[in-house]
């Protein structure tokens, strides 16, 4: 598919999802703003290869997505120096696992932050220019934990249940504007995230990380393996395509099984 003559806003697009879904639609002509807290110098290097591989204008913002003022800044940039927004996939998260009453209490704002309260400033800012030119893409990566629990995520479970729910009244309030809003909610995915997870399970177990990997996934998804950045990125390009135009408020679903059972 063709997004030529596009612009999108991935937030935490320097590595995994983000820095897929930024790479998938830079493939397809769409111009990128890329943003995380890397480095200026990474961030800036991050944005000439994506440009010099695809051809198209690839801007960055290292915008803090726990503060409000940086984040209108981000949008307000991204319009001003790249003409529109057009696609904003608000995909910026953090994690923390502990138990809650042991949750350390600055994790918790953190991550509610970052994980939730971000995409509300995010779209704030954006979607009046998008209502204004009848044509818009709101995409939320959201989580399987989205939709299901898992011990010891309280915020990062809050956060994700809340995002679900945050689009779904996005898209009521889009409804005939031609701005559509809806969620991912991958599984497992192979990114730094989930093989850290891998790593302290591994250390914890005494056991090597190839069966730390298939005990973890086994425990919770049928198909014992991962979703991989570039499945869901394709899932970030069907949701802004025209075919997915008639959507608004759901959320897809990539976990091997994991809420079917």
């Amino acid at each position: 598919m063709s997004l030529k003559g596009k612009v999108a806003l991935v937030t935490g697009s320097t590595s995994g999802i983000g820095l897929a879904i930024a790479r998938a639609f830079a493939a397809a002509g769409c111009t990128v703003m890329m943003n995380g807290l890397a480095e200026a110098v990474v961030l800036h290097k991050l944005a000439g290869d994506l440009a010099g591989e695809s051809g198209v204008k690839v801007a960055s913002h290292p915008a803090d997505m726990t503060r409000p003022a940086e984040i209108a800044d981000l949008v307000a940039t991204t319009q001003a120096t790249l003409g529109s927004l057009d696609i904003l996939v608000n995909n910026a998260g953090i994690q923390h696992v502990d138990r809650i009453e042991k949750f350390p209490v600055e994790k918790w704002d953190a991550i509610i932050a970052v994980n939730l309260s971000a995409s509300f400033h995010t779209v704030r800012a954006a979607l009046p220019a998008m209502k204004q030119s009848g044509w818009g893409r709101i995409i939320n990566i959201a989580s399987t934990h989205g939709l299901v629990a898992s011990t010891h995520k309280a915020a990062y479970v809050a956060a994700k249940h809340g995002l679900i729910g945050l689009t779904k009244v996005m898209g009521i309030e889009c409804a005939d504007t031609g701005v559509t809003c809806n969620a991912i909610c991958p599984g497992f995915v192979s990114t730094p995230l989930a093989l850290a997870q891998i790593e302290t399970k591994a250390k914890a177990d005494g056991i090597g990380m190839d069966e730390a990997s298939h005990l973890l996934i086994g425990e919770k998804q049928p198909q014992v393996r991962f979703t991989t950045v570039e499945q869901i990125a394709g899932l970030a390009l069907f949701l802004a395509s025209d075919t997915a135009s008639n959507m608004q408020g759901t959320a897809l679903v990539s976990d091997g099984g994991w809420t079917a059972q």
